[in-house]
């Protein structure tokens, strides 16, 4: 839904999951596969030269790509043949030597994740600067503690803040670990052993995995841990986010009045109200990324050495996941900055 992508969109991130996108991360990876290969020894040199001339002017048939990811579930296949018909004879052949669909596709996941994954840790740091903030200018308002709804002990607008702001550094120390355990290399050839790079094997493998800057590992076709790891640490994200929009969303109300957020949502019945949408929206965001996390964990379970609808199921919802993050990480920066702990009268 158009309308609805302007409240939890995030267009900067949604950039890295387009057609266009996909297909030129492929081209990458397709580029450096045969530079490795002619390297090597494995293909002649000027094919490799060739192969990266074309690929650098190769315009689509869109057209015959949609169809031939409706024929054959991907559109690596129609892809290759439409390269090697760009590429020309006889260097054409030498194009994706050794590799297979899932070998493109995963890369250029990869290749595309490495970009949105330093997009969401800028916007983490962000927050992070802009709660300190917060608590610097407001941090000795008191409030009064809230435990399981009730009144508890008084506190202060810092104590507060200091519950949103911990998990922040936390997250992007997760992130730095896992980053080398999830942007990977994918080259496994057709049943992930290689074997038909033969003895050039692993010298191609640490080539291509240096000049795209993924890290250089066995094919992990049918070893979905890494993608699922990441869909938790999206989820975590997007439910400390939440948990900030919930407490806001609470403290605001017109009955508590322990903080204010400038500029709230309108009634189309109701000229006073100012509703907190930014707040609501982080806990809709934190909510959807916990389905979406769980049903990406699902994909775990990819039967043999590759499956086609656990692989299907990662599309689907992965791209969803790390847009709700990103979404959820503007959101929360646009909600600091107009909220406010205000002085009450005793």
């Amino acid at each position: 839904m158009t309308l609805l992508s302007a409240l939890a969109g995030d267009p900067e991130i949604e950039a890295f999951f387009t057609d266009e996108a996909d297909l030129a991360a492929m081209l990458r990876f397709e580029a450096a596969l045969a530079e490795a290969q002619a390297a090597a020894g494995m293909v002649p040199l000027e094919a490799a030269a060739r192969i990266a001339g074309a690929l650098a002017s190769f315009a689509p048939d869109w057209a015959a790509l949609r169809a031939g990811v409706a024929r054959d579930g991907v559109p690596v296949p129609e892809l290759v043949r439409q390269l090697r018909a760009a590429i020309g004879e006889p260097h054409g052949k030498h194009l994706h030597r050794g590799a297979t669909s899932q070998d493109a596709v995963d890369t250029s996941l990869m290749l595309r994740l490495g970009p949105a994954l330093d997009v969401l840790d800028t916007r983490l740091d962000a927050l992070d600067a802009a709660l300190a903030a917060l608590s610097t200018r407001d941090g000795a308002v008191p409030l009064m503690a809230q435990t399981r709804m009730q009144r508890a002990l008084p506190f202060t607008a810092a104590d507060k803040v200091e519950t949103w702001r911990g998990p922040l550094p936390r997250h992007r120390a997760r992130l730095a670990a896992l980053r080398p355990r999830v942007l990977r290399l994918q080259l496994g050839g057709p049943v992930g052993t290689r074997a038909e790079l033969g003895a050039y094997a692993e010298a191609v493998a640490a080539r291509v995995a240096g000049r795209l800057g993924l890290a250089d590992s066995p094919a992990w076709h049918a070893q979905r841990d890494g993608v699922a790891e990441l869909g938790a640490w999206l989820a975590l994200v997007c439910g400390s986010l939440g948990k900030i929009g919930q407490d806001v969303a609470l403290m605001v109300q017109n009955e508590v009045g322990a903080a204010r957020l400038a500029g709230g949502g309108t009634s189309s019945a109701m000229a006073h109200k100012s509703n907190p949408v930014p707040a609501e929206l982080l806990v809709s965001l934190a909510r959807l990324a916990a389905g979406l996390s769980g049903t990406l964990t699902g994909a775990l379970v990819h039967e043999n050495e590759r499956s086609g609808a656990a692989w299907t199921l990662e599309w689907l919802v992965l791209p969803q996941l790390v847009v709700a993050a990103g979404a959820s990480l503007r959101t929360a920066l646009s909600l600091v900055e107009r909220l406010s702990f205000p002085i009450r009268p005793a």
